[in-house]
């Protein structure tokens, strides 16, 4: 789908750099879809709730991430008036924050186009609780943020972990090795963080990923896909499926650690987490009632093929929660060993 072109242009202001002013480096204002919900379209983005590079804002989101220009820190505020159309408006600062406004409507999911799954006829094919949750979320949008490696690192540490081991390692390793968002403290929240550049992550010493609780299996697998850092952001550029196949040419990375990319990085509509602790159980039962395992979730998800992203978010959205049996992966916590 083709961008409309934004209410205010997207502008850079020369001087202020690095937030250093209240006024913006750079901004823009777009029309909001109907019903748009920022927070649903980007959950995704977020590695919990006290992920550094993102902090909330009465009314939108603040995020903080590096452009090919810079660093940037990013408000983004969803402003609705009765009567009228929304308005999403983007305002940014840091060097990168030109950059960082441009590619703020893909981020925000505008380019995520739900005509053909919103079609009458489509919907009446899918399952009730499907339609249900859809109908309840009409805002829901995918986010592209093209960003890969701002995806791949955290999605590398959630594997084979728990997600509360995987955020708790994540946090610390931004916090010390990452950079304070520009305007940190003043026009930005005190604490908000831009993550570590490719360089950056490269140059975390051994005994840092041991301290985050992060295991040499994992780290080693951060540290092979980063060294060829240029070819990962230009995975942007091509298809979700062309981006996936090339990212599980890194060894270490699979079937879920590419789809969980591709899903944040191109709006993939159609990648499963194939591979995943929880979801085939969670996707099996909101369809039928009973557990699956992977086998069985694809062909439950195969007859909405192109679609099978959405259908897997809307579920997540329908309320549905399959029921816990056994024991829990176990956390493991070797920071002192």
């Amino acid at each position: 789908m083709t961008l409309a072109p934004p209410l205010r242009d997207a502008a850079g202001i020369p001087g202020r750099g690095a937030g250093r002013g209240s006024v913006p480096d750079a901004e823009g204002i777009w029309k909001a879809p109907e019903h748009y919900s920022l927070a649903a379209t980007c959950f995704p983005l977020q590695r919990g709730d006290a992920d550094p590079c993102f902090a909330a804002h009465p009314g939108g989101l603040w995020a903080a991430f590096t452009t090919p220009e810079g660093p940037a820190s990013l408000l983004v505020t969803n402003r609705t008036v009765p009567g009228r159309a929304g308005e999403l408006r983007v305002r940014a600062w840091g060097d990168g924050a030109a950059s960082a406004v441009e590619s703020a409507p893909a981020m925000l999911g505008l380019a995520d186009d739900w005509s053909a799954f919103d079609d009458e006829a489509h919907l009446a094919r899918l399952p009730r609780l499907v339609r249900e949750a859809r109908r309840r979320n009409p805002g829901l949008r995918l986010p592209a943020t093209g960003r890969v490696v701002d995806a791949l690192v955290p999605t590398i540490l959630e594997q084979k972990v728990t997600t509360l081991e995987a955020r708790r390692a994540y946090r610390y390793l931004v916090r010390r090795h990452g950079t304070p968002a520009p305007g940190a403290g003043h026009v930005a929240p005190q604490g908000l963080m831009v993550a570590p550049t490719a360089v950056a992550w490269l140059r975390i010493p051994s005994w840092e990923w041991h301290r985050a609780g992060v295991g040499p299996q994992r780290s080693a697998t951060v540290m092979r896909a980063l060294r060829a850092a240029s070819g990962l952001e230009r995975l942007a550029g091509l298809t979700a499926v062309e981006a996936a196949a090339a990212l599980q040419s890194i060894p270490g990375i699979g079937v879920w650690t590419a789809a969980e990319v591709t899903q944040r990085t191109h709006a993939d509509p159609d990648s499963v987490s194939v591979g995943d602790y929880h979801l085939a159980h969670f996707v099996g039962y909101a369809l039928t009632g009973a557990r699956t395992d992977d086998a069985g979730m694809l062909r439950l998800l195969e007859p909405w093929r192109g679609q099978r992203q959405r259908i897997v978010r809307l579920l997540g959205l329908s309320g549905v929660r399959a029921p816990r049996y056994g024991a829990r992966m176990t956390i493991q916590d070797h920071r002192g060993h």
